[in-house]
């Protein structure tokens, strides 16, 4: 009966070692392991945040790069001596639009309430990389918004006016396509990092299994025999 009783509990649980009276060495391992692993979780999690934010930061600043090309060709039509006024100030207008969606732009690309782009953090942004919360993958935060940029105080009225817009609108673009790059790298470290943890969990898992866990094909066909006898 103790057998029986044993064994039924060994198929209904499906592990071997279901506390620290089955096998107290084993079990204290397990423990151990599903502590990491617990904790892995959570690493899990906030490298998952990271890469959610680094997503939108990224789209958010290419569309962004995206309108300063554009600025850049309104800026070059009207650095025309032959343009009329007319013209210069549909340009203008034109340029001012795409300024301000850059500002939206850059005010929109938050995740879980974090913007990398609107110059709202004055500091890097640190996620967690591994199980003691000692190692940290970061961020960096850019300054997409058009002040930081400085396209706020450039307009396409004069064809001097206009010239000096595409030397800042030069700079802009370099300083955009910068910080781009930094973040790609860094959003490609995260996700490389992401999925280190990913199949370190799932060794752990493996390794937990098999330590604790039963071989319901041999409990099962034990259970049988049991029940006859």
């Amino acid at each position: 009966s103790d057998r029986l009783a044993a064994t039924q509990n060994r198929v209904s649980t499906g592990l071997k070692v279901g506390g620290a009276k089955d096998n107290s060495a084993v079990w204290a391992i397990a423990q151990n392991q599903r502590a990491d692993l617990g904790a892995l979780a959570s690493v899990k999690t906030s490298l998952d945040r990271a890469t959610s934010l680094a997503d939108v930061t990224l789209a958010a600043g290419e569309a962004i790069s995206d309108l300063i090309i554009q600025m850049r060709q309104k800026a070059v039509a009207a650095s025309d001596l032959s343009q009329t006024p007319e013209s210069r100030a549909a340009y203008n207008d034109d340029f001012q639009s795409l300024v301000r969606s850059v500002q939206q732009f850059a005010d929109s690309a938050s995740f879980d309430g974090v913007n990398l782009l609107d110059n709202s953090l004055a500091a890097s942004l640190d996620f967690l990389a591994n199980v003691d919360a000692v190692d940290t993958i970061s961020i960096d935060p850019q300054n997409f918004t058009e002040a930081g940029l400085g396209l706020n105080t450039q307009n396409l009225l004069t064809s001097a006016a206009a010239a000096t817009a595409l030397g800042v609108i030069d700079t802009a673009l370099a300083t955009v396509n910068s910080g781009l790059a930094s973040l790609g790298a860094q959003a490609k470290q995260i996700e490389t990092h992401n999925t280190f943890v990913s199949k370190l969990m799932d060794s752990l898992e493996t390794g937990i299994g098999k330590l604790v866990d039963a071989d319901l094909a041999k409990e099962s066909a034990r259970l049988q025999a049991l029940q006859v006898q």
